[in-house]
């Protein structure tokens, strides 16, 4: 009798190295924006997070982003904290397993919402920038 191969969740650093590669496949028109936006890695929402944001259990939020939009930013800001965009591993995981996306997908997905609040755009942007970035991967691979 064969027993199937252990299959390990992605780490934290796996989800970095994904989250890295997602941001090399952005459409131009974003990526030459994110200069200076920090990715973060983290299992979960600090208590904090979860708190201000009212979640019933940190399971509720796939990503984060934490900072100024730059629609919001004026020339006086300076000195402050660089803009972070965090990735929660466990919930990303976990929706993974529940839709069956493609995980790389998946992470681009919450990356480009992420990434999104960033410049302050609709849903709808973010829509044609996530089918934009899908055609930049078709025509990658």
């Amino acid at each position: 009798m064969n027993t199937p191969p252990e299959i390990l969740a992605p780490t934290l650093a796996d989800m970095d190295e994904m989250a890295r590669g997602a941001l090399k496949l952005l459409p131009p028109a974003l990526k030459r924006f994110t200069e200076g936006v920090v990715i973060q890695i983290a299992d979960f929402p600090d208590d904090d997070v979860c708190e201000e944001m009212e979640l019933e259990t940190p399971f509720d939020i796939l990503g984060l982003y934490q900072g100024v939009a730059l629609d919001e930013k004026g020339v006086e800001m300076s000195g402050g904290l660089p803009d972070i965009v965090f990735l929660y591993r466990r919930p990303i995981l976990d929706y993974w397993c529940e839709s069956g996306e493609d995980l790389l997908h998946v992470v681009r997905h919450v990356l480009i919402h992420e990434i999104g609040h960033h410049f302050g755009f609709s849903d709808a942007d973010m829509e044609d920038l996530e089918a934009e970035a899908d055609a930049e991967e078709r025509r990658g691979s």
